[in-house]
């Protein structure tokens, strides 16, 4: 069974707590299950890690060229300031969605920049929660050379 990464960075695990006004109620596992119940759908496996420590998502970043068949992921606050996150991803020549919670294009103008768009191939900005399931669907569309939308 192919695998994806879901990487999920600093501040996530305050999915819940955290600005529930931007970010919603559910929580991290809420998301992780979200995920895994799309790549089960369709065949697929998932590790899941988050950190508030940018060297630890590197590392799985990493760990999956040789283990995984893509990566869907949501820098938090990384993907406005992490280059080496960025050449990471590029690294390993794997798929990558990115993903955020909330329309980051209509919050600070710092936001607007992300590190991780030219290397992603599938993009979901501002869906909330639900984002993370159309992108892990998109992801293994690609993967796969299907298109279930």
């Amino acid at each position: 069974m192919a695998t994806i990464l879901l990487v999920n960075g600093p501040n996530l695990n305050l999915l819940g707590i955290r600005e529930p006004e931007i970010y919603g109620h559910e929580t991290l596992a809420d998301v992780e299950a979200l995920v895994r119940e799309t790549a089960s759908a369709r065949g697929f496996e998932v590790v899941a890690v988050q950190s508030n420590h940018e060297g630890v998502l590197i590392d799985a970043i990493h760990d999956a060229r040789t283990t995984c068949a893509g990566i869907v992921i949501n820098p938090g606050g990384l993907t406005h300031t992490s280059v080496v996150l960025r050449d990471a991803l590029s690294g390993v020549a794997l798929p990558v969605a990115e993903i955020h919670i909330s329309d980051v294009y209509a919050r600070e103008a710092f936001r607007h920049h992300s590190y991780v768009a030219d290397v992603a191939a599938v993009h979901v900005i501002g869906e909330g929660i639900s984002g993370y399931g159309v992108a892990t669907a998109r992801l293994i569309d690609l993967i796969t050379g299907t298109n279930t939308d």
